[in-house]
């Protein structure tokens, strides 16, 4: 009989030892969402789970685990090294797949006649979703956001890194999304997160947290295509809003170290989300300008003409206001001032 382990045991530290959590689906399902701190071991690549799929819907369900069975088999020396790799490191492997179904089962119960200490996570994927689901409206309870407010360029997420490092609690909203929020948010930052693995690292994040206290910046709901829960973002504006300022010059700066580092038609093709705002001929003037290298007046020109005066439509009453030119010394004094003036630490 393989064994069996909750997802909840994870959470309350029920289990004894080290543990890795092993996403035995393929490589596309774990890309799309799995639970954070996984690995991936797939027992059938994408194109072999399409295989094996056309043939359960066109022939038979025993026909699709006959071809499954063929082609995990051939691979079974090369998965066998690799989880006794694993099991050298953590006392525990947990395997999940979608349902917590065929392939974690079959797998764990193999393990376990070989003498490996394997357990099926119960409900696999599909289960923990549906945690996070109903535990993310109760976690968020327990937290009191100070949000982060400042114009583009003016260090908010450098800000928030380094009140980190330095063992304060941060929700990195941007971090989960894998977008930095703006037109030129997925740039250099490969491909955005979907809404469920958005949601897992929200969820992951604050569970870790050590004080009610936690950090975040100031967004709208929506990031690139992800959307910040209800619950989150309700909890945010009820949160102490507090405002960071930086000279233009810096901030400038700050923009063209964080983007230009991609390649400049990257940078074009996400000006078109302005094209309506500030005309076409205005973004081909720009594309030009980026072809000529000429980052410097492209970003000052984006920041007045655009960034600035959407800013200044926030009707927002700041607890406090710092000067980030210096974002250590901004972070420090951000520190001061919470601990000073908020309840909650512990």
């Amino acid at each position: 009989m393989h064994k069996i382990i909750e997802y909840e045991q994870l959470i309350n530290n029920e289990i004894k030892g080290t543990y890795q959590l092993i996403d035995v689906r393929s490589p596309s399902e774990h890309k799309a969402e799995t639970i954070p701190g996984s690995i991936n071991l797939p027992l059938l690549d994408d194109e072999e789970r399409t295989r094996v799929g056309t043939v359960y819907v066109n022939e038979s369900a025993d026909k699709a685990k006959k071809l499954g069975i063929e082609i995990v088999s051939k691979k079974l020396p090369d998965l066998y090294s690799k989880i006794i790799d694993l099991s050298n490191q953590y006392d525990n492997l947990i395997f999940f797949c979608y349902r917590g179904g065929l392939r974690s089962k079959v797998l764990v119960s193999l393990l376990d006649s070989l003498g490996i200490r394997a357990f099926k996570l119960n409900g696999g994927y599909k289960r923990y979703r549906k945690y996070v689901i109903k535990a993310l409206p109760e976690i968020v309870k327990k937290v009191n956001f100070v949000v982060i407010h400042g114009n583009t360029g003016t260090g908010k997420t450098q800000i928030l890194k380094i009140l980190n490092q330095k063992s304060m609690d941060v929700l990195d909203l941007e971090g989960c999304a894998n977008h930095r929020g703006s037109f030129f948010g997925s740039i250099g930052l490969g491909k955005q997160n979907t809404q469920k693995m958005f949601e897992s690292l929200i969820y992951e994040s604050l569970s870790k947290s050590k004080s009610s206290i936690v950090f975040v910046e100031g967004e709208s709901r929506r990031i690139g295509r992800n959307i910040i829960p209800k619950c989150i973002f309700q909890k945010m504006w009820e949160g102490t809003h507090i405002k960071v300022e930086s000279d233009l010059d810096i901030r400038v700066n700050n923009i063209i170290n964080d983007y230009v580092n991609a390649n400049n038609e990257e940078l074009i093709k996400s000006l078109n989300f302005l094209k309506s705002t500030l005309g076409i001929k205005n973004i081909e003037r720009y594309a030009d300008m980026i072809r000529k290298f000429e980052y410097e007046d492209v970003v000052r020109e984006l920041m007045i003409k655009y960034y600035d005066p959407l800013y200044k439509r926030e009707n927002i009453d700041f607890a406090a206001t710092f000067n980030s030119n210096n974002p250590e010394e901004a972070a420090c004094q951000i520190i001061k001032w919470s601990k000073d003036n908020l309840k909650g630490w512990h």
